[in-house]
């Protein structure tokens, strides 16, 4: 529904027309190869994959495509991820229509969108001395490492996360040891309360 009505305002702007659309970042990546859009609105969280895989792929095949990130997801969890695959900006869905359009006619320019605290907090990561410390989640671990962080922190046990990311089990313990040695963590159940309290802090703020 959320995708039909941003479909229906875009279609009403008379510089802008929706080429394709689905839910799958499978089939995103074969409808992008047909159509080549001039730009592309990504979700974070897709049935079938990761928003930040599926901008890296999309970035691989059409270079000069510009992407957009629509989620519900925590802007300052992602900003500075979403950057670094490749999108422009970033625009939460609990944003009204037009300031989804805002941006997409931002990014259309080349231009970035962000929230302005999302801006002076990237600034500031840029300004920040490169050997200082990490110490946040977002800062220590890897575009898949934090996937999986939050999956823990949703409640899903490791073999649900394999399945849902399509990789081994193996796989998802691998990355979980490598998880608590970057956070200092030492068991598997400290592991699973830090992600759901960290999940939770997420969401409140």
């Amino acid at each position: 529904m959320l995708r039909k009505g941003l479909a229906d305002s875009i279609n009403e702007d008379p510089n802008l027309t929706t080429c394709a659309q689905t839910g799958s970042a499978r089939e995103a990546m074969k409808l992008a190869a047909a159509a080549r859009p001039d730009i592309a609105v990504v979700d974070i969280s897709l049935p079938d994959g990761h928003g930040l895989e599926l901008i890296k792929n999309l970035k691989a095949i059409l270079p000069h495509l510009k992407i957009l990130v629509l989620s519900m997801h925590d802007e300052a969890v992602y900003s500075a991820r979403v950057l670094r695959a490749g999108a422009l900006g970033y625009v939460m869905k609990s944003e009204p229509p037009d300031s989804v359009l805002k941006a997409i006619r931002k990014v259309m320019r080349g231009e970035f969108h962000f929230s302005s605290s999302q801006i002076e907090h990237l600034l500031l990561q840029i300004a920040e001395h490169p050997t200082k410390a990490a110490r946040s989640p977002e800062e220590l671990l890897t575009d898949r490492e934090l996937e999986i962080l939050e999956q823990l922190g949703r409640g899903f046990t490791p073999k649900a996360i394999a399945s849902h990311l399509h990789l081994s089990l193996k796989t998802i313990q691998a990355h979980r040891e490598n998880i608590k040695r970057k956070l200092g963590i030492s068991t598997a159940p400290a592991l699973a309360h830090f992600a759901f309290s960290w999940s939770r802090d997420r969401s409140s703020r």
